[in-house]
């Protein structure tokens, strides 16, 4: 699962940290815009020594640039990071952007109350914190499975 209490069921305060699923490290990508590079050169072999070898050299590499550029993009996009802090009297979710803003909401944890919108979300079994006057989501880049198994958690930590 892409989040973890990082603390002890019963310890206080609980700490659960979540992340979006990483599911291409860094060695695989370099491996994959390698074998990309590779394959794509072989129709390009036979043309060396050839003029249509320059024409055709600027595509070959203009469509692996194109990958690794998607690849980084897609990378970065994944540096979300949120942490929930349960204390004995307060609730605190800080979220970290992939730009590096971050973003802070606290209540008191008699108060907070756990919400999952079955349909009624941007995506399906969005679960949401509230508290405060605010509601604010947490692990929507969660999978579905993912989402549904943080509800409970939540759950059963705020019921304690």
């Amino acid at each position: 699962m892409p989040y973890e209490w990082t603390s002890q069921p019963h310890s206080v305060p609980q700490t659960m940290r979540l992340w979006p699923h990483q599911s291409l490290p860094a060695r695989g990508m370099a491996a994959f815009v390698l074998s990309t590079f590779t394959l794509i050169s072989i129709p390009v072999i036979p043309l060396l020594g050839s003029p249509i070898l320059w024409g055709m050299l600027p595509f070959t590499l203009a469509a692996v640039w194109g990958i690794y550029f998607a690849l980084q993009r897609n990378h970065r996009s994944r540096l979300i990071e949120e942490e929930l802090v349960l204390s004995e009297d307060m609730a605190q979710l800080r979220r970290t952007n992939p730009r590096g803003d971050v973003q802070e909401w606290d209540c008191d944890r008699y108060w907070t109350k756990v919400t999952k919108y079955e349909a009624d979300g941007p995506v399906p079994h969005y679960v949401t914190l509230r508290g405060k006057g605010r509601e604010v989501e947490i692990g929507s880049f969660l999978s579905e499975e993912e989402r549904i198994a943080l509800y409970e958690d939540l759950k059963r930590a705020l019921d304690r």
